[in-house]
């Protein structure tokens, strides 16, 4: 057979990539090749002529450091790289970046690298996995999807308290599609773990919910392949870990400075020795490389053979022979007409947004069948939960809503995974707790992920919660993050036209901002408009001298401060409402010239602090928002301490305009 010749391969590509790029992990790449060798070999159900084949397995590299490893493995895989791809490891513009990067490189399912952040992804594969396959049942025996998600993590990962987290929801669901192999060598970044981590790591698993197991020698690819076949039977989640050498072989083997310092030319010559490879770089064993991937082909090809199948027995009896019924499983190309479902908008009355949104999302659910989410333990509260759409639970995966727990940072990174399988999920907390969220948003957004984040609780008219519950540079936080789109719509109907961009957004994260309390909706605002990010809600009455931009419910007292001094004389007031600043940044000049024109004197208000508005306003004071954390009391009695009661603010807007 081929093993020795195939590992001993991925083992030299890799420490030729990291030692040509003089930068890199080599430690992962010498200790764990023999496991992804085997997933590869005997386990993984790829068709590399169809990378993008939605009833493949998912691999997720939690340990993203191992990024050599993992290319090398494609490459011999024969997933489209070349030995050139591989000699541009870690240089601008390459397939083989530093970490990996989903849509960079063919075979990579995630962008990994922040640790534990891959291991809640691979939670949210193994949950979207569950769901998909409920929506996209043909019978109750056969679905359109039906896949395993695997994991390499090492003890990076399982020290970050997001796997813990992660860890849990995905023990409680029984999620048993879940198969994650533990790299264990004792040793981490800055020295042996005896130091920082000497739990027991299999019981705290088991303790969970997981099957767990022990395989001794991680060289032994036998015995690796048997803890995978047996994983394949169990009805939870397994943790299988592999006890490995870091640096195996190296002059380095079991030190800390193997985990990341590039190999000595002595070592890297010493180290093909015993691996009895030439000592040329970028050697490939062609023979060996043929006979590998031939056997994965024939592993895998009467699969692929069956789910095409499936997928014609799909179109044929659920669409009737119409392929658009599964298009959005092919990629996240989502065409909604939101603005066609059936709503009704009574102006002037009032209704708190998260409850305006709930209606909303029962909607959705019932006409996106991708559409799905929950809440991280305040559903009841953020208003996300739908109860006539059913739940999901251990073995229940027909519903809609996903009860994540307090566990908002592994929400966050679950959504991740959820959109990875090309789901259209959402998750909600309050806004002062985004910042749980924020590691996995960024992802994310690096990612291109149509992920939805709903905050309620939206500023400090809250009140007796007091500055802990009380967001003040949260707004400011998500604005800063690339690709993030952020909504705060003034009322129902902005709402309504938020959701429509947001559901035609394929490439981007959004965060929808919605108050708690009660808001009017108003006979001006403008649901295709509100689509736009912003539009002019007020319309002056006599020569153009001031503009209000606001979000929110600072809309609302934007329009009144225009009509108090239109009733004083002064019509040259316009109102703009702004629900998405990143979205009236994409519009064309001449409408953002339309809406802003260049000269007039403009004053944003918003609850919350400046950052973010430079590109509206010339100077932070003509911000009014908020410059500190909040105090606890009534609503009434927080706004005037923080200096934003209505009369407050108008107060300051008049010191803004008076003559200096």
């Amino acid at each position: 057979m081929f093993d020795k010749e195939i590992i001993a391969n991925i083992k030299g590509l890799g420490i030729d990539m990291i030692h040509q790029a003089k930068s890199g992990h080599p430690g992962i790449v010498l200790g764990a090749a023999p496991i992804l060798y085997t997933l590869y070999k005997n386990h993984i159900n790829i068709n590399t002529s169809d990378s993008s084949w939605i009833g493949r397995d998912r691999f997720v590299m939690s340990a993203g450091h191992g990024s050599a490893l993992l290319y090398a493995t494609l490459f011999m895989v024969g997933y489209g790289l070349t030995i050139e791809d591989l000699k541009k490891f870690r240089h601008a513009n390459s397939k083989t970046p530093g970490h990996p990067e989903v849509g960079t490189t063919p075979g990579v399912d995630c962008s990994t690298g922040p640790l534990g952040q891959g291991f809640a992804n691979a939670v949210g594969m193994a949950l979207g996995e569950k769901i998909l396959k409920e929506k996209y049942r043909i019978h109750p025996g056969k679905s359109l999807v039906d896949f395993y998600v695997y994991a390499l993590v090492g003890d990076g990962d399982l020290m970050e308290g997001i796997s813990y987290e992660a860890a849990s929801l995905a023990g409680h669901l029984k999620l048993n599609n879940l198969i994650v192999l533990y790299d264990s060598n004792g040793v981490s970044l800055d020295g042996t773990i005896d130091k920082t981590f000497t739990e027991n790591v299999r019981a705290r698993f088991e303790a969970m919910g997981w099957n767990t197991m022990l395989v001794k020698d991680g060289e032994k690819i036998a015995d690796i392949d048997r803890a995978i076949m047996h994983a394949k039977k169990m009805s939870t989640p397994t943790f299988i870990e592999i006890k490995t050498k870091i640096g195996q072989g190296s002059l380095l083997e079991g030190q800390n400075t193997v985990h990341g310092k590039d190999l000595s030319d002595e070592d890297i010559a010493q180290l093909k020795r015993k691996l009895e490879l030439p000592e040329e770089p970028f050697y490939v064993n062609q023979e060996a490389v043929s006979k590998f991937r031939t056997h994965i082909a024939n592993r895998v090809n009467q699969k692929y053979m069956i789910w095409s199948s499936t997928y014609q027995e799909y179109v044929n009896q659920v669409g009737n022979g119409d392929k658009t019924v599964a298009n959005y499983l092919f990629a996240n190309n989502f065409d909604f007409d939101t603005f066609s479902l059936p709503l009704e908008f009574k102006v002037h009355t009032k209704q708190a947004l998260r409850d305006s949104n709930q209606k909303f999302i029962e909607k959705l659910n019932t006409s996106v069948k991708t559409f799905v989410g929950g809440s991280a333990d305040v559903g009841t509260t953020t208003k996300t939960y739908v109860g006539e759409l059913g739940d999901i639970g251990p073995g229940q995966f027909q519903g809609s809503n996903i009860w994540f727990g307090v566990r908002e940072h592994a929400m966050g990174a679950i959504l991740n995974g959820m959109a990875l399988v090309h789901l259209k999920p959402y998750g909600s907390a309050f806004l002062s707790f985004s910042d749980y969220l924020k590691p996995a948003m960024r992802m994310a957004a690096l990612m291109n992920l149509p992920v939805t984040y709903i905050y309620t609780h939206d500023s400090i008219s809250i009140g007796p919660d007091g500055p802990t519950h009380q967001p003040i540079e949260q707004l400011a936080m998500l604005r800063s993050i690339p690709n993030m789109k952020v909504y705060r719509p003034c009322d129902a109907k902005e709402l309504w036209g938020c959701w429509h961009a947001i559901l035609n957004s394929n490439h981007n994260p959004s965060s929808l901002i919605l108050a708690r309390n009660e808001v009017e909706i108003l006979e001006e605002s403008d649901i295709s408009k509100a689509s736009l990010g912003g539009y002019i809600l007020h319309e002056e009455t006599s020569p153009l001298k001031l503009i209000f931009v606001a979000t929110g419910t600072e809309v609302h007292v934007a329009k009144n401060l225009a009509f108090e001094f239109m009733r004083n004389g002064e019509g040259g007031i316009r109102v703009v409402s702004m629900p998405c600043l990143e979205k009236f940044h994409e519009q064309p000049l001449e409408y953002q010239e339309q809406v802003l024109p260049s000269g007039v004197f403009r004053i944003v208000i918003e609850a919350g602090i400046a950052s973010g508005w430079e590109s509206i306003i010339t100077h932070p004071k003509y911000m009014i928002g908020l410059h500190s954390f909040g105090v606890s009391g009534t609503k009434e009695e927080v706004l005037h301490a923080m200096n934003f009661s209505y009369e407050q603010i108008k107060e300051r807007v008049f010191e803004l305009l008076r003559p200096q």
